[in-house]
């Protein structure tokens, strides 16, 4: 079948849902829980060790019948199948979208399982120590070198997954910006050091640039038969890869179904292995898998990503809310919220639709956050008194991996309060000052799971990647090309190419030639 290509402003249910909004807009959460004691656990969704309360929504029952009903009308249940099919439904690159199948173990295609296998083997020799570099010492440092989704994914999951982490030292380069790479080499042994190029075409300027920078500096002690004991590659340029120097042996293929922002559970995810042991690495492929059944076959009313995108769309098109934030209660989450930026922000910022017509209505939502506690003492002052509309997604873990009983308690216990303290306001209270005073009815989610683990962590990433895919269903685009980004790039050959010939006959930009003036 065709992927679905439903306007959503032309089908009945989004009719009926302005109407709703007209008349349920100035409904305060304050009156809705006053009204129904059982509210909390009506508007609540059990799975697995997640537990999510989306019950702070300015939402009735009527609400989500009515967001059903769109999902429904733009066929979002077939969308979901056509993807889990590996139907080509990124129609503008003709490639399927197959992320899922990199972590489904039981219909694994032969080629990823057989990776999957070397990146077991070769993960195994570098962390017992088998593996030895040109002096004859084992591996004691890591450095990851891509960027975008061969840096983010990685690095977001070793840095959540750090409490599981093994002897080796992990670093990562990802900016063209040559002061952030050789801060990143200093203090490095070349002797004991493995760096993972990570690159589909191996022709990425930023990831290229720096490879060859970290070459040369490395071949400055090292001779150039020493490259093959000290780089490997994720990427499908053999040609490429050999010539800077690597073993075929050591290249990791990638496939063009698997989407930069999503192939952390792919080769490129050589890392995470290598940081903290493949069983953990296979766990977290597993707890991903898990969530995509529950998204593949759960009805929409029990669907956690669903109903969360739902609620985005609710709130996206016809509050115009323009941005939603994203507060973890774990600094190990710290570089959640950038890894989800790209993924959600790079997969729905479109403005054409999947017909090919210009878009009047919202799409991409603008993420942002940070860690709480941190957030709470930065940016919560304009959720909580500002006059932007900005809903909240709460991610909290009942147990702390240290055990830390007392800490753990004030952690959750600032995470419900504040989810709390935007619902409710001063409403009811005595305050002194206007300046003290605020309305509440800001609307939250809160997800609690147990702890953080490779699971779990799979399947809060799985779940965010399916609640963006909702989102550009509704929204009728295609999610997973990025050819924004792709213009920058090609523009950026050009302007280099000025600046380093100090010739500016070919830049026809007024701005940018005076800019390069400026440098030269």
């Amino acid at each position: 079948m065709n992927f679905p290509k439903v306007n959503p402003t032309q089908t009945n249910a989004w009719h009926q849902l302005e109407s709703h909004f007209q008349e349920a807009k100035d409904i305060g959460m304050q009156q809705l829980f006053a009204e129904d004691s059982a509210r909390g656990a009506s508007f609540s969704i059990a799975w697995k060790d997640f537990y999510l309360d989306y019950s702070k929504n300015r939402i009735t029952k009527k609400t989500l019948s009515l967001l059903f009903d769109l999902a429904n009308e733009v066929q979002l249940k077939e969308a979901i199948e056509a993807q889990f099919r590996g139907d080509k439904i990124n129609e503008t690159e003709q490639r399927a979208v197959g992320h899922t199948a990199l972590r489904n173990f039981k219909k694994m295609p032969l080629e990823v399982s057989e990776t999957l296998d070397k990146m077991k083997a070769f993960s195994s020799k570098i962390i017992n120590g088998s593996w030895k570099g040109y002096s004859g010492k084992p591996i004691t440092h890591i450095v990851n070198v891509g960027i975008g989704g061969s840096d983010l994914g990685p690095d977001m999951v070793c840095e959540a997954l750090k409490f599981y982490k093994n002897h080796l030292d992990v670093r990562f380069i990802s900016n063209v910006d040559g002061d952030h790479v050789m801060e990143s080499l200093k203090g490095l042994p070349r002797e004991t050091t493995l760096f993972v190029i990570v690159s589909k075409t191996f022709t990425t300027q930023e990831t290229l640039t720096n490879a060859q920078t970290i070459r040369k500096w490395f071949l400055q002690e090292a001779h150039e038969d020493a490259i093959a004991k000290h780089f490997v590659a994720v990427s499908t340029n053999l040609e490429a890869v050999a010539e800077f120097g690597m073993e075929p042996n050591n290249i990791f293929p990638m496939w063009d179904w698997v989407g930069g922002r999503f192939s952390l559970w792919s080769a490129v995810g050589l890392t995470i292995a290598l940081s903290v042991g493949y069983s953990n690495f296979e766990s977290l492929l597993k707890g991903a898998h898990e969530m995509d059944e529950h998204f593949l076959r759960t009805d929409f009313s029990e669907n956690i990503p669903v109903v969360l995108a739902m609620l985005s769309v609710w709130y996206n098109n016809f509050y115009e809310s323009e941005s939603e934030c994203i507060v973890p209660y774990s600094q190990y989450l710290s570089k959640f919220v950038p890894y989800l930026q790209q993924g959600i922000m790079e997969s729905n910022g479109k403005s054409v639709d999947r017909n090919g017509n210009p878009i009047d209505y919202q799409t991409g939502t603008i993420v942002w956050g940070s860690t709480g506690t941190n957030a709470q003492h930065a940016f919560f002052q304009l959720i909580h008194q500002g006059t932007k509309l900005i809903p909240t997604d709460f991610i909290a873990f009942k147990k702390s991996l240290y055990g830390n009983i007392d800490h753990q308690n004030k952690l959750l216990a600032n995470c419900f309060a504040q989810t709390e303290a935007l619902l409710q306001g001063t409403l009811g209270t005595d305050v002194d000052s206007n300046f003290k005073a605020f309305e509440g009815n800001k609307p939250t989610n809160t997800l609690l799971i147990n702890s953080l683990t490779p699971e779990s962590l799979g399947s809060l990433i799985a779940l965010y990647e399916h609640k963006l895919f909702v989102q550009g269903v509704v929204w009728n685009i295609f999610s997973y090309d990025q050819w924004g980004v792709e213009l920058g790039k090609k523009l950026a050959k050009g302007t280099l190419a000025a600046i380093e010939k100090n010739e500016l006959s070919s830049i026809s930009n007024s701005a940018t030639k005076e800019l390069i003036k400026k440098i030269s």
